[in-house]
């Protein structure tokens, strides 16, 4: 993305391109995977606090893990095969960042019927799917945090699951947005800007939200802050 901007357009190699999307698309299902696993790890430690220990094991997390890594590289494989097939005989100019989906199926000259198909399924199986999880998964959160009779408690239940309330409210709602709402009348603009906000917004978000509940990571932002105030009031 940062070559286009810089050089106003670039170019890429078909292989290349299918490469790029085979990529991307996998590391896209991981992360829906991997949200509804920790949705998982957050009901385990809200509402079976005394079972976190012996349930969320080093090794059980690293199954889940390496289990969502392959579900995602071999689910993306089959479209992305498919893809690899259809005819590109216009002129191919994908308006765009990156080679996504839905530009390279408008630019094909070939049947993309299965191909849709296909995106439908493999959007039921990453993307609805592990959103009816993560929904019921806090459905439970939540009642289990009204039962808490301390407003101390409930406030500090809540806030253990807040970050990755608010990861997955950005990257699903951008989700929807470009594969599952996407219409043919939507412009190409909100659909690049929609694009933006899952391939460079959340990630950029995640360390923020994450990690300002870290004591030692405020404490060093706090110092941080301190010394460049410090080093400005002395220039």
């Amino acid at each position: 993305m940062f070559y286009i901007l810089l050089n106003n357009g670039g170019d890429i190699t078909y292989t290349g391109c299918i490469t790029q999307l085979y990529l991307f698309s996998a590391s896209e299902g991981f992360e829906c995977l991997l949200l509804t696993v920790m949705s998982y790890d957050r009901y385990v430690a809200i509402c079976n606090p005394l079972h976190y220990i012996s349930i969320m094991t080093n090794p059980y997390c690293v199954k889940l893990v390496i289990i969502c890594w392959l579900a995602a590289l071999s689910m993306t494989l089959i479209f992305d095969t498919q893809i690899s097939l259809l005819l590109f005989c216009g002129p191919n100019i994908i308006d765009h960042f990156f080679c996504d989906l839905l530009p390279l199926l408008e630019i094909a000259c070939s049947d993309t019927s299965i191909v849709r198909q296909q995106i439908y399924l493999l959007s039921i199986l990453l993307i609805i799917t592990p959103t009816i999880i993560i929904i019921i998964s806090y459905t439970k959160i939540m009642s289990s945090i009204l039962r808490i009779p301390s407003t101390t408690g409930r406030q500090k239940a809540f806030s253990t699951c807040s970050s990755h309330l608010i990861v997955v409210s950005i990257f699903y709602w951008t989700i929807f947005c470009v594969y599952i709402f996407a219409t043919k009348e939507k412009s190409s603009t909100i659909s690049k800007i929609s694009s933006l906000l899952y391939i460079v917004f959340t990630p950029m978000v995640n360390p923020i939200v994450y990690s300002l509940k870290n004591k030692d990571i405020m404490k060093a932002i706090r110092n941080t802050i301190k010394k460049m105030t410090w080093f400005g009031n002395y220039l």
